[in-house]
């Protein structure tokens, strides 16, 4: 059964023909490849497979030696481009309830995608979190949602806006000039979460606004549109789990809080779909654990903390049963995997 997390905008792929025909290549021929049809470009709300974008993107910038492609298409980002979201958003009075107003919504645009907002005394720290695909790649899909989130922040707060500090879970590229150049700041690689860093006083600051009969009909529109949306009980669960287990206070208790029910009701709810809590927060942790091994060099305590383990040797017991071997050895085995021939 498919899920909507598995979908995303066909507007997330925005200026890729443009971009792809501007490095001399042709980029059907790509799109052929992990088999997305051109038509599906025409409507950019026409939900297209998650996976392929994610696989299109990866396939791309190593045919066209492009490390930064995704930043290359979030250059060209506007808040337009989030359909009737931006209606709403750019009548928000501050750009932090613009922030809070795309998370309200977000499952619209990007059902894979999770975006906490954190207070941290005078800074606020956006965590942007993808649902990951075992085995596909996701450097560039990541750096374009955070460059699109830089984006849009720079148009609500002011175009020499940037953020105080900008946070990558994987490796850094060959040269950073490309991502100096684009978020201004001091760009870090091997963190432990992707996203942004800005001063609490910037998203604070007062808008002007203009047309706020345009905006009340967008959301009324975008109200209707979340109350349609179907969402399985493991499709919200994931989303909760992401964004728990960094903070270690990921039980079933605490997600059945976030989704105002009690944990017996939570467990009904997956029990209909054939799924146990215990079996949920394995799948997300396997997921996860196979992305930060594969695309970072964080030290394997920092990614045992990262999966909500209180001790290196619990995630060590619980890599080992799950895997079969040791995480340092999963390490050796994919890298001599992913090495060119």
């Amino acid at each position: 059964m498919s899920h909507a997390s598995e979908f995303v905008r066909s507007g997330t792929l925005a200026g890729y023909v443009e971009l792809v025909k501007s490095l001399g290549r042709d980029p059907y021929a790509f799109m052929k490849t992990v088999g997305l049809h051109p038509k599906f470009l025409d409507d950019s709300e026409m939900l297209i497979p998650r996976d392929a974008v994610r696989e299109l993107l990866e396939m791309t910038a190593r045919a066209t030696q492009t490390e930064d492609l995704a930043l290359r298409l979030a250059a060209q980002r506007r808040l337009s481009a989030l359909g009737p979201i931006s209606l709403v958003i750019r009548e928000d009075p501050t750009p932090r309830a613009a922030l809070d107003t795309l998370c309200r919504y977000l499952k619209l645009v990007n059902a894979s995608l999770t975006i906490c907002v954190e207070d941290a005394g005078s800074m606020v720290v956006i965590r942007e979190d993808l649902l990951p695909t075992p085995g596909v790649p996701m450097r560039q899909s990541v750096e374009l949602a955070v460059g699109t989130m830089c984006r849009m922040l720079g148009e609500l707060i002011g175009e020499h806006w940037h953020p105080l500090e900008v946070s990558f879970t994987h490796r850094p590229p060959r040269s950073g000039a490309a991502h100096r150049a684009f978020f201004g700041r001091n760009v870090k690689f091997n963190q432990e979460f992707d996203g942004l860093v800005c001063l609490a006083s910037d998203l604070s600051k007062p808008r002007a606004s203009a047309d706020q009969v345009a905006a009340g009909f967008a959301r009324k529109h975008l109200e209707a549109a979340l109350a349609d949306r179907s969402e399985s009980a493991q499709e919200s669960c994931r989303q909760i789990i992401l964004a728990l287990l960094p903070g270690g206070t990921c039980s079933v208790r605490e997600v059945a809080r976030f989704q105002h029910i009690d944990r017996r009701t939570l467990h009904r709810r997956l029990d209909a779909e054939g799924l146990t809590f215990s079996q949920l927060l394995d799948q997300v942790r396997a997921d996860l654990v196979r992305h930060h091994l594969g695309e970072s060099d964080l030290p394997m305590s920092e990614v045992a903390q990262l999966l909500g383990f209180a001790r290196p040797s619990s995630f060590s017991h619980w890599f080992q049963k799950k895997f079969g071997c040791s995480a340092s050895q999963w390490s050796k085995q994919a890298g001599a995997v992913a090495a060119p021939t």
